[in-house]
Formats: structure tokens, sequence, C-alpha cells
């Protein structure tokens, strides 16, 4: 029980620091503060997605 009330105060503490963060590490707080609300499960929403592919920047269609 004491574990929970833990991980509850710490959810409201990381929300907070995410009220006066810039919007990069507000998104990454606000997940934190997410993972601690779901006992330490993935939330739902990812930061990467998993079908990541590379996509060639060049000219000439070399990797190199």
């Amino acid at each position: 029980m004491l574990d929970d009330e833990f991980k509850k105060q710490r959810a409201q503490t990381v929300r907070d620091l995410a009220e006066k963060a810039d919007p990069f590490i507000k998104r990454r707080l606000l997940d934190l503060a997410a993972r601690y609300e779901d006992n330490g499960r993935l939330s739902h929403l990812s930061n990467t997605p998993n079908d990541l592919q590379f996509v060639s920047q060049s000219n000439d269609g070399s990797e190199r």
C-alpha cells in the first residue's frame, strides 16, 4: 500500500514539473507520470514508432 501511495505522489510531482518545462521535456515527463500511474507498464502512447524506416537524403542514391 505504501508503494502505491509513493507512486501516486511521484506522478503528481512529475506532473507539476511538466507544467514548467518546455514542450519536449513536458511530453517526456507526462509519459513518465503515466508510467508511475500504470504501475510501471508501458503507456499506450509510444514516443517512437516501431516501424521506422531509413530514408536516404542523398541525390546519387548511395547510402555513403
